[in-house]
């Protein structure tokens, strides 16, 4: 039986054992503590870290294979050891430029504790933050990484002292990777990254990075770019692109405009998220590649479709990097309710690509919406329905060798031959790189201001092959897919549309008859901005033959790509739609805002050339007013200023009567020139058009007067008209002047003219007989200007301001002798009429009163000098009365 007092005795004994242990341990604690911190105090002062300075310089430059500098060195024992390095910098290597391959302003150098025992000093780990990496890829396509890369996998495959000298962990918190090409700083770069560099096992080598692309050329809104996440192994050899890799990189959370920015430098207009993965198997040399493309609320930013264009693509191919090449391509992603699948080969170093494309019920809608996708502007408002399915094959034939010349003996057999040989084997073309073909079923399109929908019940899409330039044609037509449909439009057939679709773009061509509601429709949804004009016409069916043709995407400079390098301007036409063609017009009506009828036009043609748009021998009438007329919309300018469309007026025998008759209308205020004058100021609407152009007329009958060839040229500008020249013959001379036309006041609608002019070699015989009397000489020469305001003839003689200069030689006038001017003017005023001879004959004379009074006049014949009095009536027949002072001619 136990006894109880020996089992007591020995838990005691067990109890006071453990307790001297934990004491034990308590004060050995204690003692390295206590150990540890006097290390801290007095170990780095008795430390010379001067002494470490240039050796831990030459210890990073030799694990890194580069020079490297830096300020200052600090010992560091918590809570490693290490050093704390300033200012550190590490050269690049001369092939790649001058410029530091990576700077930080403090690094932390981590050390192997073993290798103290050794009596080395070994780096574990480098560790920056906030620092700059340059990446930089030569003119030879070799990367600066190829050559660090090169000397780590040396100095881990060395023995002894190289051993010591492996590369160290690299990490980099915080800081900013830039890439090079060559000498020059791309303004890519990713911000804010991570990167860790570390060899895991002798030979084999891990690299993560994670960071947020950017652009310092744009302006970014660099939470919708992304971020890029990217980890790989690698093992060790002679050449980077010989190197074993295993790579996974994604790119998440980009926004499709802000990731377009980035790329490209501009923002299409594209919306939705995108997110990208690639799986790399291999070497830089031949890899496996897998890729992943996931695309969701794709659409124009100007648009919210009812149903956006998203992909989700998978495709896997294998790259030699050497060659440039891609075999076994196969991609494939679903589409609506159905799928599109592409495989093929594009082999490099002059091989021939070999490429198929499968489609399966591909709904017509992601083709439009695809189509909006890179064309803004387009068919806003359209639905389509139908589907597209089929498969076309691109496969270039191998050329065929040449046939060996014959011996003369055999020529006859040989024609003998061909004589046989069936024509269609003799002209057989060689077969095309595509094959294949594409149906459109069910093919309707609605909505967009269509009246009513564009029906094509079967529309089949079948190669076309390349054709070499010909004379006349500016390049070569490429292979394409090309499919011809009838659409009644409204005309007397319907309009047959040819569509040619290539890889670089589309080419239209559209001819036949249709009304001009129809053709306003349809160049609405093709999205041609100018049509906007035809909206106030209506006409007879429309005889259209127009063609258009661009690239599915606008040119861009391509990063990296020569332009880009150089800065050198992408060509005018590059990458830009063309439109040229015709459309005629036969019995239209014309109804402007700013008109205050019809204009009535029997025949006009609309030319369009490369977006240049000109109208072109319209005849047209404006009541009683016929002529001809073209206009010029102007759409590219040498200035920066917009450009002002351009007419041309041509008249027979213009009455001015009936000019003011249709333009005027009755002799009243408030009538259509008042509205006229209203509409030209700037605080009435609607206004007239900015335009500028010539007015011609063969004759301009003004009364008693008659204008010819007339040619004005006017200004159409906010505060109204500006007659910038105006040139006519005047009376067996010539009339040269300029004027304005505009509102009398802020409140006042009365037209103001303000005229200016020259009068050269006007015949005094001709004159005199407008005036009334008789006037012989040599041709007289005269300027003046005048200002009226009014809608009457009367109106505009009370009115009438101005002055007038006039000189005439060697010749004689009617004028009356003893009387006043004022008299004269009188019907009855009696008097002795006579003939006043003159050498010379000057006067100046004002306007006012409906009058033209002569001011200060001189008559001289030889030496004798003497004034003349006299005024002009303005009215419908115009009247001059001239009269010799009493008093002068008793002195005679």
């Amino acid at each position: 039986m136990l006894n109880t007092e020996d089992c007591t005795s020995k838990k005691t004994m067990n109890e006071n054992s453990e307790g001297r242990q934990r004491m034990r341990r308590r004060i050995w604690l204690a003692a390295t503590l206590l150990v540890a911190i006097l290390a801290v105090l007095i170990v780095p002062p008795l430390v010379s870290i001067g002494s470490y300075k240039s050796r831990i310089t030459q210890l990073m430059a030799k694990s890194l294979g580069r020079p490297v500098r830096l300020s200052s060195v600090e010992l560091r024992l918590l809570p490693r050891p290490g050093f704390l390095l300033t200012d550190l910098t590490v050269q690049e290597d001369p092939a790649f430029g001058t410029e530091p391959v990576l700077h930080a302003a403090s690094v932390t150098a981590s050390i192997r504790l073993l290798s103290l025992w050794r009596g080395r000093l070994e780096i574990s780990g480098i560790s920056v933050d906030d620092a700059s990496l340059n990446l930089v890829r030569n003119s030879n396509g070799r990367w600066n990484l190829d050559s660090l890369f090169r000397t780590a996998a040396a100095q881990s495959a060395g023995s002894g002292e190289r051993k010591a000298a492996r590369l160290p962990y690299l990490e980099a918190t915080h800081s900013r990777i830039n890439i090079k090409n060559g000498a020059e700083k791309l303004p890519f770069s990713l911000l804010d990254s991570e990167l860790s560099l570390n060899q895991e096992d002798p030979g084999e080598w891990k690299v993560r990075l994670r960071g947020q692309p950017a652009r310092t050329d744009v302006s970014l809104d660099l939470a919708d770019t992304g971020v890029v996440r990217l980890e790989a192994t690698f093992r060790n050899s002679a050449e980077l692109r010989q190197m074993p890799v295993h790579l996974d990189m994604d790119w998440r959370e980009a926004q499709l405009g802000q990731l377009t920015r980035l790329v490209i430098g501009s923002d299409p207009g594209w919306r939705g998220d995108l997110t990208g993965e690639l799986h790399l198997d291999g070497t830089a040399e031949t890899a496996q590649i897998k890729t992943r493309l996931r695309a969701t609320g794709v659409h124009r930013a100007e648009f919210a479709p009812a149903e956006t264009l998203d992909f989700d693509a998978r495709c896997g191919f294998v790259y030699h990097f050497s060659a440039r090449s891609v075999e076994k391509l196969t991609c494939d992603s679903p589409l609506g309710d159905g799928h599109i699948r592409l495989a093929g080969d594009l082999p490099g170093e002059g091989g021939l690509p070999h490429l198929s494309v499968e489609l399966d019920k591909i709904p017509v809608a992601a083709g439009l919406d695809a189509l909006r996708t890179v064309r803004s502007g387009f068919g806003p408002g359209l639905e389509a329905k139908g589907v597209i399915g089929g498969k076309i094959s691109y496969a270039e034939a191998v050329p065929a060798p040449p046939i060996p010349e014959k011996p003369s003996g055999a020529s006859k057999v040989s024609a003998h031959r061909s004589a046989k040989m069936p024509a269609a084997r003799q002209n057989a073309a060689p077969a095309g790189p595509l094959t294949g073909s594409l149906t459109v079923d069910g093919l309707q399109l609605s909505g967009g201001g269509l009246s009513a929908p564009i029906v094509a019940p079967r529309l089949v899409l079948t190669p076309v092959q390349a054709q070499a330039a010909i004379e006349g044609q500016a390049e070569a037509i490429p292979a394409a897919l090309l499919a011809t449909v009838g659409i009644p439009a409204g005309g007397a057939g319907p309009l047959t549309v040819t569509t040619r679709l290539a890889l670089s773009g589309y080419q239209i061509a559209v001819r036949g008859q249709a009304s001009l509601v129809r053709a306003r429709e349809l160049a609405h949804v093709a999205g041609i901005s100018d049509s906007a004009g035809l909206d106030a016409v209506a006409a007879d069916p429309v005889v259209v033959d127009l063609r258009a043709a661009g690239p599915w995407m606008a040119a861009e400079k391509v990063p990296f790509s020569e332009e880009a390098r150089t800065g050198a301007p992408v060509a005018a036409d590059a990458g830009a739609d063309r439109l040229d063609g015709t459309v005629v017009l036969h019995n239209a009506n014309w109804k402007a805002d700013y008109l205050a009828n019809h204009v009535e036009i029997s025949q006009a043609t609309l030319h369009v050339d490369n977006g240049q748009v000109r109208w072109d021998s319209v005849a047209f009438s404006y009541g009683p007013i016929k002529g001809t007329a073209t206009l010029d919309l102007q759409a590219n300018c040498a200035t920066p200023k917009p450009c002002l469309p351009k007419f041309q007026v041509q008249f027979g025998s213009l009455d001015a009567g009936a000019l003011q008759a249709a333009i005027l209308g009755a002799h009243e205020p408030g009538t259509m020139l008042s509205t006229l004058i209203a509409r030209l100021r700037p605080v009435a609407a609607p206004a007239w058009p900015q335009l500028q152009g010539t007015v011609k007329a063969d004759s301009l009958i003004l009364g008693s007067v008659t204008l010819r060839d007339v040619a004005a040229t006017l200004r159409m500008v906010d505060a109204g008209v500006e007659i910038t020249a105006l040139d006519a013959g005047l009376l067996g001379g010539r009339l040269h002047g300029k004027g304005t036309l505009g509102a009398a006041g802020p409140k006042d609608t009365k037209p103001a003219y303000s005229l200016e002019g020259q009068f050269e070699k006007v015949s005094p015989a001709a004159l005199g007989q407008l005036l009334g009397v008789r006037w012989t000489g040599e041709p007289l020469d005269a300027q003046g200007k005048i200002e009226l305001t009014g809608f009457t003839g009367t109106d505009l003689a009370n009115s009438a301001k101005g002055t007038l200069h006039f000189e005439c030689r060697h010749g004689a006038v009617d004028a009356q002798t003893g009387a006043s001017a004022t008299q004269a003017l009188k019907p009855k005023a009696a008097s002795s009429e006579g003939t006043v001879r003159f050498d010379r004959w000057t006067a100046d004379a004002v306007i006012a009163n409906g009058t033209i009074s002569l001011g200060q006049n001189e008559i001289q014949q030889g030496t004798r000098r003497r004034p003349m009095e006299g005024a002009v009536t303005i009215a419908d027949k115009p009247r001059i009365k001239l009269a010799v002072p009493k008093e002068i001619q008793a002195k005679r």
